[in-house]
C-alpha cells in the first residue's frame, strides 16, 4: 500500500511540473509588422480566446505553434470598398482570404441590403470566414422610398421614409451610408437630399462614403459637392476609389490631392481609397445617358422603338464618349452578359464585329443598346493611367480597397482586382517598384481603415486586439489574376487567421467559419 501511495504522489508531482497551456496558438520567429507604420520587429505572438495576449520577446506553451521563420506577420487586411451583398452565396470568400483580407465593408456605391438586421442575421446563420461590415446604400434607400420614378426630388413623406430606413440601418449596426451618384437612382438626387440623409448618419458618428458624380473632367465639381455634404452634414467622409477616368482628365491627380488636403486643413474629415489597377468595372449601361434608363427595361425598349427618342439617346452616348476624349468603345470589355456568355471577355468592338459583322461606332452603340435591352451586363473599362494611380497611392490617407466581391472560380470574366488587389500592392508597389515601404503599405490596409470605420481592436497587432492575422513571404507574393484570365488566387500567404482561428492553414483553405457581422462599435 505505501508503494501505491508513493506512485500516486509521484504521478501528481510529474503532472504539476508540466507547463500550463498559456495560448491557443503561438506564432514564433516572426517579423512583426504591427499595422501602425512602425518598422518591423522580431518576436512572437500568443493568442487566447480569439485575442492577442502576448507579443514581442515572449515564450509559452500552446495547443498549436506556427513557425513564421522567413515570413512577415501583420494584422488581417481590411477592405473598405467591396460589393459583397451576396456573401452568403460564397461564404468561404476564398479570393479575399488568399490576398490577406480578413474584414470587408460592403454596401458601397449606393447599393446595399436595406434591412441590415436581416442581412446580418443571414450571415450569422450561414457562417462566413470573414468579418463583414456594411454601409446602407442611398440608391436602394431611394428606390424603396420613392418607387420606380426617380427624376425628381422626394416628397416630404418619401424623404421621411428614407430617413427612417437610414436611421434603422444605423441602429442595426451599419457603419455609415454610401452613395453612387453616377448610378440610377442616385444620379437624380439633389445635394440637399443627400445632406439630410448624411445628417442621420452623422448622429451615429458614421461614415458617408461616396462614388462621386464625376471622376472625369467634372471631378472638381464633384469634389465641391462632396465637401459641401461633409461640411453641412458634419459627417466623416470617404471618397470611394479615387481616380481620373478618360484621357481628358488624366494628369490632374496632384491637383485633386491638393484640393482634398485644403479641405482637411479647413477641418473636414475626408479619407479615400484606391485599387491598384488602371481599369474600373461597372455596368455597361454607364455608356447610356441616365434619362434613357429610368423605369423598367420595358420602358427602355419603348424609348428605343421611338425614332426621335432613340436618336436623342444615341446623341447622348456620343457626347459621353466625346467628353472622355474617346472615339469608340475599344476601352470597354464585357465581363458578364447573361443573355450571351460567349461574348464575355470580348471588347465592345470585338463583340460587335462577331454579332453584327461590323465594328463601326454606330454598330457598337447598337450593340450596347441591345445588351441593355436584353437584361444588361457588366464591363471592365480601361480608363485610367499609371502616373495618376501612383500619385494617388503615395498619399498617406489612401487606403487599399478592391471594389470587388466574393468570386467563384471560372464564373464570368471579372476584374482581377477581386483576386489580386492587396497582393498586387505588395508585389508591384512595395517589392518591385518601391513606391511604398512594406510597413506603410500594411498601415494603409489595416490601422488606417480600422480607425476610419471605427473597428474596435482591429487593424493592429497589440495585446488585447482581435487576432485577425496574416502570415506571408514578401518574396513569394504574387497576383497571377489578369484581365484576360482572372480566375487565379493570389500567392504567398501561408496562414490567415480570423478571430484567432486559421481559415488558411499552411496555404490550404480550412472548413472554419469564424467570421460574421461586424456591427458598428461592436467588439468581436
Amino acid at each position: 500500500m505505501p508503494s501505491m501511495r508513493l506512485f500516486i504522489f509521484l504521478t501528481l508531482a510529474s503532472l504539476s511540473a508540466l507547463p500550463a497551456v498559456e495560448y491557443d496558438l503561438f506564432i514564433q520567429n516572426a517579423q512583426i509588422v504591427d499595422g501602425t507604420g512602425a518598422p518591423a520587429t522580431s518576436g512572437s505572438i500568443g493568442i487566447k480566446d480569439g485575442r492577442i495576449t502576448a507579443i514581442g520577446k515572449v515564450t509559452g506553451a500552446a495547443q498549436e505553434v506556427i513557425d513564421a521563420a522567413g515570413q512577415y506577420v501583420a494584422p488581417g487586411f481590411i477592405d473598405v470598398h467591396t460589393h459583397s451583398e451576396k456573401i452568403c452565396d460564397v461564404p468561404a470568400a476564398e479570393n479575399f482570404l488568399r490576398m490577406g483580407v480578413t474584414t470587408i465593408v460592403t454596401g458601397n456605391c449606393g447599393m446595399s441590403r436595406t434591412d441590415v438586421a436581416r442581412f446580418f442575421g443571414e450571415i450569422e446563420k450561414t457562417g462566413t470566414t470573414l468579418n463583414v461590415a456594411t454601409l446602407i446604400g442611398h440608391g436602394d434607400v431611394r428606390e424603396q422610398g420613392m418607387g420606380g420614378k426617380f427624376i425628381r426630388a422626394p416628397s416630404a413623406d418619401q424623404l421621411a421614409t428614407m430617413k427612417k430606413l437610414v436611421d434603422q440601418a444605423m441602429k442595426d449596426g451599419a457603419v455609415g451610408m454610401s452613395t453612387g451618384l453616377v448610378y440610377l437612382p442616385g444620379s437624380f438626387a439633389k445635394t440637399d437630399e443627400i445632406i439630410m440623409l448624411a445628417q442621420v448618419v452623422a448622429r451615429y458618428d458614421g461614415v458617408y462614403a461616396s462614388h462621386m458624380r464625376s471622376e472625369t473632367v467634372g471631378i472638381f465639381g464633384a469634389l465641391d459637392e462632396l465637401t459641401k455634404i461633409a461640411r453641412e452634414a458634419q459627417v466623416r467622409t470617404q471618397l470611394s476609389h479615387i481616380k481620373l477616368s478618360g484621357p481628358t482628365a488624366w494628369g490632374k491627380a496632384a491637383e485633386v490631392l491638393t484640393y482634398l488636403d485644403k479641405a482637411r486643413q479647413e477641418g473636414l474629415q475626408i479619407t479615400h481609397d484606391l485599387y491598384a489597377y488602371t481599369a474600373s468595372s461597372t455596368g455597361l449601361r454607364q455608356a447610356i445617358p441616365d434619362h434613357a434608363l429610368e423605369g423598367t427595361r420595358t420602358d427602355f425598349a419603348a424609348r428605343l422603338a421611338d425614332p426621335a427618342k432613340k436618336a436623342e439617346i444615341i446623341t447622348g452616348m456620343k457626347a459621353i464618349l466625346q467628353r472622355s476624349g474617346r472615339k469608340d468603345y475599344s476601352y470597354a470589355v464585357i465581363a458578364r452578359f447573361a443573355a450571351d456568355p460567349s461574348l464575355n471577355g470580348l471588347s465592345i468592338p470585338e463583340a460587335t464585329q462577331r454579332v453584327r459583322g461590323s465594328d463601326r461606332l454606330e454598330d457598337q452603340i447598337e450593340m450596347l443598346l441591345d445588351i441593355e435591352k436584353r437584361g444588361g451586363g457588366s464591363g471592365i473599362f480601361h480608363g485610367m493611367n499609371e502616373a495618376d494611380l501612383t500619385t494617388f497611392l503615395k498619399h498617406p490617407l489612401t487606403m487599399i480597397a478592391s471594389d470587388g466581391g466574393p468570386r467563384v472560380l471560372g464564373e464570368d470574366v471579372p476584374h482581377p482586382r477581386s483576386y489580386g488587389n492587396n497582393a498586387r500592392i505588395l508585389a508591384q508597389y512595395v517589392r518591385e517598384q518601391k513606391v511604398l515601404s512594406l510597413e506603410e503599405a500594411i498601415r494603409r490596409m489595416t490601422s488606417l481603415p480600422a480607425k476610419t470605420f471605427q473597428f474596435k481592436d482591429r487593424g493592429v497587432l497589440r495585446v488585447g486586439a482581435c487576432a485577425d492575422i496574416v502570415l506571408f513571404d514578401l518574396a513569394k507574393i504574387s497576383d497571377p489574376s489578369v484581365f484576360s484570365d482572372p480566375h487565379h488566387y493570389a500567392g504567398g500567404f501561408s496562414q490567415v487567421l480570423v478571430r484567432g482561428i486559421p481559415v488558411i492553414r499552411d496555404t490550404k483553405l480550412t472548413s472554419a467559419r469564424p467570421g460574421g457581422p461586424l456591427r458598428k462599435q461592436s467588439g468581436m
